[in-house]
């Protein structure tokens, strides 16, 4: 059995209720994990304490460890969701650390994600917003940003996953870019 029919196969029976099945689907699914975290982990300051396996673990559990029961429809659908939940981990990071140097009195938790180091946290919860108004806007498009931006696909890479043609992607791609580069300034 291919990678992919392994994937979808576990996907459904985690859907239907089957306790085995997430512990079966991450090994599957880890190393594609760990790649979308180390593309996001990469350009982060030198010396934070967060590596890619922490934030793996923690979009892994965020997809299929909580009490609400996610039906992803294909392998596809799990890493645009696995993207979403790396993107708003970082996001999650990034205001707490804002919130931080305002002089917020937040408690924090003390777990592993605590300790995100974001060089532009500004930026990124920016991009953050611009995603979400463009999703009420154009969904398919904004799928393709976040798989780019929060999960460092290429364009050849998201048109594979998404199963479009790299020419619809590419146009999708010139036309989210324009949109949000307007959303952001304005």
């Amino acid at each position: 059995m291919n990678n992919l029919q392994n994937v979808t196969q576990l996907l459904c029976r985690l859907d239907s209720g089957d306790g085995e099945a997430a512990a079966e689907l991450f090994p599957v699914v880890y190393e594609e994990l760990r790649r979308l975290a180390k593309h996001k982990l990469a350009n982060e300051k030198p010396g934070h304490t967060l590596q890619p396996t922490a934030l793996v673990n923690e979009a892994f559990l965020r997809l299929v460890g909580g009490e609400q029961s996610v039906a992803y429809r294909s392998r596809a659908g799990f890493f645009v969701a696995a993207s979403e939940a790396m993107r708003r981990i970082l996001v999650d990071a990034a205001r707490r650390k804002l919130a931080q140097k305002r002089g917020g009195d937040l408690q924090r938790e003390h777990i592993e994600i605590d300790f995100i180091e974001i060089k532009r946290p500004d930026e990124l919860l920016s991009v953050h917003e611009a995603i979400d108004a463009f999703s009420a806007v154009d969904a398919p498009c904004a799928e393709i940003v976040k798989l780019h931006y929060f999960g460092g696909y290429q364009l050849n890479e998201i048109s594979q996953l998404l199963g479009i043609s790299i020419a619809t992607v590419s146009r999708r791609w010139v036309y989210a870019k324009a949109w949000l580069k307007t959303f952001i300034e304005n």
